[in-house]
């Protein structure tokens, strides 16, 4: 029911009208205020130029308050006509006529502003001549509004010839939050449209030349603040993970947060803390007070992945589709959401910072590479800075309203905000052999390590053993490394400080020395080839020489049966085990012993890649039934052996869990009622082959027993699903879903919805505490091992 024929939310809109005006008016009233304190000394001052002993030249005068009188009428109008319109509201009352004309008025600001600088350098060069001016230019008396408690309050000429500047930009917002509370309908609206029209065209016209004067408010004169380096970055604050945009200037550092976007309003910053780079100290955990990083469970990052990868794959499908734009933006926003959640919960290694107090500051970053970059720079910069200083509030909001013209960094690091047209990085998996540095000045214990990029930011990927005593170490050592939208790859070369203790992983800490660093671009076009890429890193002097080999997933996740049928790797595991008479294939023995007897503590056992070299050499021990391979094992990284253990079921013709019931796994994982699901997953279980269940049930009991040392190792039962799931689960070419497709993104966010049910299967397996003994396999089923 409405007397003006509106709907319910119409009549809500107007109301809001009334409480945006009041807004309005309450902040013109402040305005008004501000401007009448400039006007107030004017006419003393005025006065007393055409004295014998005159404060100010007149020319001084019209300089530093050059236009404060027209702006004070040109509001004072707009205020004492807008004023008895509020005071007699109605829904039908309109104001638009108001705004068009204060609109049409804002070429008195465009003269303001181009003589901004000029005036406050005139203020300036006149507070150092007199020092009787210099007094009344820092105490200039505001009075009250109805609002405010005090009487009056102080302010500098300096802030106060600022407020006209800052008015500029909040032009547009006060008729952007009036449109969106009037109707279309309503006689008000094309004339508001038409001031936000004027208002828009001149801020755009003028903020090219705001910004460079308010950055030349940013340093004392003589000085150049310039823009290093800005990233979106992590900080820790009591705990809870917060985005921040960092700031690096040639003399300070400069932590800012992004404020929320209101609709045609740019993008603006709040400085959160500043540090003069005089003053920055780097802490480690052992001289300051902030606790631990709290890490984040695997399992938690990789859920998030696998629910970005389904909406990408939702987006996709629905760009197929003629359903319209909206269902897009929707699925859009959850990928936002989604892809924030892991940007924020992804890092834990500290870079912390201290001011002269003693204060601390914690970001966390994933990349040791980024944060030796950001290190490095500050330290070089710091040789330039010798005087600390600290900014006036007003210094402090001109600098932070510079960063959004100033940033280089415009969007937040995720995967969404790249454009379609980009390369969506490679996807598989990619062999680096690291062979060799040259180039070093002294013996050192040196090794290397390798990160990529995955879902918009850097990980560590693979480590070197430690090479000792060396200027030309030869490591030879081969890793896979596994690409998700991959683009570049970085290497880093640590000194190993063997006599300091290392910090644990918790802290994030490394104390081993970074002697150099590198990256190069990952070309798809080079790593087409199937032959090995040789290439070298130039870093300080130092050269590492590497070799690459891509593979991409649709050829990596073949099962490839063995030709030569007498050996172990890609034979069927019935005809193993009848060749052997055993249970459980021999290599699953003696791997699984090797590494319960010198393997449970070691952290990331199964993630962390073994030396494919050492993988290589057991395997063809294996293949050829070679009676000195437990020898071997006895003398190799105990890494090396679980990567020969999990290439021994990658390799396997048929998986573990056959590719006849793997789509009845598959389904019976995704049963919700919890006591259908145990039946059906359980029955599955007891249906497989004798040779396939019993070495599953060997394996299982001894992974489970890993993850019981789970605090030394990091290795959780989602952790060892994630790793062995696919490697027991993935069917064999002809039966993948992947072969069949022809999309390379559809492809890969395809890969991981089904890698997720293979890790469900195996963690469901896992958590069940009690699997019934295959005698009870001869029982009757109650439940139909069909989904």
């Amino acid at each position: 029911f409405d007397l003006f024929g509106l709907t319910l939310d119409q009549e809500k809109g107007l109301e809001m009208r009334k409480w945006v005006l009041s807004g309005i008016l309450a902040s013109e009233e402040t305005y008004l205020s501000h401007l009448e304190a400039l006007l107030i000394p004017m006419k003393p001052l005025r006065a007393a130029a055409t004295t014998s002993q005159p404060m100010l030249t007149i020319q001084q005068i019209e300089t530093i308050f050059f236009k404060v009188p027209e702006l004070h009428e040109i509001h004072k109008d707009f205020y004492d006509a807008l004023l008895p319109r509020v005071q007699n509201w109605s829904h039908q009352q309109c104001v638009g006529d108001l705004f068009q004309k204060l609109a049409s008025q804002l070429g008195v600001y465009r003269a303001f502003v181009d003589n901004y600088k000029v005036a406050v350098e005139t203020a300036d060069k006149c507070c150092q001549a007199n020092a009787q001016f210099a007094e009344i230019s820092e105490n200039l008396m505001v009075r009250s509004t109805k609002d405010c408690k005090d009487q009056s309050a102080k302010y500098s000429l300096e802030t106060l010839l600022y407020k006209p500047v800052d008015r500029v930009t909040r032009s547009t917002l006060v008729l952007h939050d009036l449109l969106k509370h009037t109707p279309s309908s309503h006689p008000d609206y094309p004339l508001l449209q038409d001031a936000l029209r004027i208002s828009q065209n001149f801020l755009s016209s003028i903020n090219e030349e705001i910004t460079p004067r308010r950055q030349s408010m940013t340093v004392k004169k003589g000085e150049n603040r310039q823009l290093l380096r800005d990233r979106f970055m992590v900080e820790l604050v009591e705990g809870s993970r917060k985005l921040r945009h960092v700031f690096l200037f040639t003399d300070l550092l400069l932590c800012t947060k992004l404020k929320k976007q209101a609709a045609g309003k740019g993008q603006q910053y709040d400085c959160k803390w500043y540090i003069p780079l005089a003053d920055l100290t780097f802490q480690t955990i052992e001289d300051c007070e902030s606790s631990p990083v709290p890490l984040v469970q695997d399992e938690e990052i990789d859920a998030l992945k696998i629910k970005i990868s389904q909406i990408k794959n939702d987006i996709q499908r629905e760009k197929r589709t003629t359903k319209g734009p909206k269902v897009i933006e929707r699925l859009r926003k959850k990928l936002s959401e989604q892809e924030s959640l892991l940007l924020l919960m992804s890092p834990n290694m500290a870079f912390r910072v201290a001011n002269r107090n003693g204060k601390g500051f914690t970001f966390l970053i994933s990349s040791d590479y980024e944060r030796a970059e950001w290190r490095e720079i500050i330290r070089e910069q710091q040789k330039k800075c010798f005087k600390s200083f600290s900014l006036t509030s007003l210094e402090l909001q001109m600098l932070t309203n510079s960063c959004v013209k100033l940033q280089t960094v415009h969007t937040i690091p995720m995967t969404m905000n790249k454009e379609d047209d980009e390369s969506p990085g490679l996807y598989g998996f990619l062999n680096v052999i690291v062979h060799s540095a040259s180039g070093l000045k002294q013996s050192l214990n040196l090794y290397c390590s390798l990160e990529v990029d995955a879902f918009g930011y850097f990980v560590n990927k693979a480590k070197t053993r430690v090479y000792r005593d060396s200027t030309e170490p030869n490591w030879n050592e081969e890793f896979e490394i596994e690409l998700e939208g991959s683009q570049t790859l970085r290497l880093l070369c640590y000194e190993k400080c063997c006599g300091k203790v290392k910090q644990s992983k918790e802290d994030g800490e490394v104390t081993d020395k970074i002697v150099a660093k590198g990256q190069i671009k990952l070309d798809p076009q080079t790593l087409q080839s199937k032959d090995w890429q040789r290439t070298v890193i130039a870093m300080n002097g130092i050269e590492v020489k590497l070799s690459m080999k891509f593979t991409g997933r649709e050829f990596s996740l073949k099962r490839m049966p063995s030709r030569k049928q007498s050996g172990v790797f890609g034979v069927k595991i019935n005809v193993v085990t009848k060749r052997e008479r055993s249970k459980v294939p021999l290599i699953v023995r003696q791997c699984v012993e090797e590494i319960e007897r010198r393997g449970m503590d070691e952290v990331g056992i199964y993630r962390v890649s073994g030396v494919a070299t050492d993988i290589q050499a057991l395997k063809a021990a294996f293949d050829s039934n070679n009676k000195d391979v437990a020898l071997m094992m006895r003398e190799m990284d105990v890494n090396a052996i679980a990567g020969t253990l999990k290439l021994y079921f990658r390799e396997l013709p048929e998986p573990l869990f056959t590719d006849e019931l793997y789509p009845n796994f598959a389904g019976g994982i995704a049963l919700s009622d919890s006591v259908a699901k145990e039946s059906c997953m359980v029955n599955l279980l007891l249906s497989l082959p004798e040779p396939n269940l019993l070495t599953f049930l060997f394996l299982l009991d001894h992974l489970k027993r890993v993850a019981e040392n789970e605090s030394i190792n990091k290795m959780s039962l989602h952790n060892i699903a994630t790793v062995f799931g696919p490697t027991l689960l993935r069917p064999s070419e002809k039966d993948s879903k992947l072969s069949s497709s022809s999309q390379p993104i559809s492809m890969n966010d395809c890969w991981s919805l089904e890698v997720m049910a293979q890790v469900q299967v195996l963690l469901y397996f896992l958590q069940l505490e009690r699997i019934p003994t295959p005698d009870s396999k001869r029982q009757s089923l109650l439940f139909s091992t069909e989904v």
